[in-house]
């Protein structure tokens, strides 16, 4: 099986990645929060971060990107190209209402003729392999069998299915009916994306779709950072590794951001998600979301490993 760490904006760029691959180096490829393709002639200081090769050395780092302008794309692409990228993916799937609105994400699903221009487009100038995330469609998963017609036009890397409409955003379960008429009519190869938390999840999800050989994890390797190597070596979460890799994020994103704001965003953005793998945490998180400085911040982590166990998975 091969892994894919699905991105999240504002959560899994660069300092979160690094961290990630070198205390759980088993990830084949992460994905970038999404860039806006645009004319622009250089990218900002946090999309060039995010992406220098420099700032991912030993990681297969897969920049995604964000539009329904062709020409945007292929712009774009080039640029990522001359940094050393072979591959762009096509963000298909953010359920964003401000990204809906000008039809991109999974807003773009929708306008069918347009989108089937676009990938023409793009597939025959594009200088890079292409990959597309997807959902099944805007507003009613019987959509999904008019794009997945079109998607089937085009000599993608891969399709990678994240078997929700745009108004689910990420309620409901996933349609793994549709997921599996995808997987039979597809001309390309698929990866699977959605709902995968535990060992649990991933081993049912194998035993029903045994041909599929890739999946990605967003939300759960968040919460989990391990899960991989409880699925393939059944080598739980440690709390000591866990409190390890915690303070290596701390101390990285300490030296990259300027003030303690900037900072405690962020590490509260990734508590929302590791949160979850302690039992009886609601005190601690408490203190966590309200802690105002650095100071108090640290005080309610030292506190949550001290007094908290680490759960095996998360139903």
């Amino acid at each position: 099986m091969n892994f894919y760490f699905a991105p999240m904006e504002g959560v899994t760029g660069y300092v979160y990645r690094n961290v990630h691959h070198a205390f759980f180096p088993n990830i084949d490829k992460y994905f970038s929060p999404f860039i806006a393709a645009n004319q622009s002639e250089r990218f900002t200081t946090r999309e060039l971060n995010d992406i220098l090769p420099e700032n991912n050395r030993g990681i297969v780092l897969i920049p995604q990107l964000l539009t329904n302008n062709a020409k945007d794309f292929i712009h774009t692409a080039n640029k990522l190209q001359q940094l050393g990228y072979s591959e762009i993916n096509l963000n298909l799937g953010c359920p964003s209402g401000t990204v809906v609105a000008k039809n991109r994400g999974s807003g773009f699903l929708l306008h069918t003729d347009a989108l089937d221009a676009f990938l023409d487009e793009i597939f025959s100038r594009a200088a890079t392999k292409i990959s597309i995330k997807t959902r099944i469609g805007k507003n009613d998963p019987e959509e999904f069998s008019e794009l997945i017609e079109i998607f089937n036009k085009y000599p993608m890397e891969e399709l990678i299915i994240h078997p929700r409409i745009q108004k689910d955003f990420y309620k409901n379960t996933p349609n793994m009916k549709v997921f599996a008429e995808a997987l039979a009519a597809s001309k390309n190869r698929v990866c699977y994306n959605g709902d995968l938390f535990t060992v649990k999840d991933y081993e049912l999800f194998s035993a029903g779709f045994p041909h599929v050989d890739t999946v990605m994890i967003g939300r759960g390797l968040i919460t989990n950072p391990g899960l991989i190597g409880d699925i393939t070596n059944n080598i739980k979460l440690d709390k000591k590794l866990l409190r390890e890799f915690h303070d290596r994020i701390y101390a990285d994103y300490r030296k990259v951001l300027s003030g303690e704001t900037y900072v405690l965003y962020k590490m509260k953005e990734l508590w929302i998600y590791m949160i979850l793998m302690f039992a009886d945490h609601e005190k601690y998180f408490k203190k966590i979301k309200k802690a105002d400085n650095l100071s108090a911040f640290n005080d309610a982590v030292s506190g949550l490993f001290r007094e908290c166990e680490v759960l095996e998975s998360r139903e």
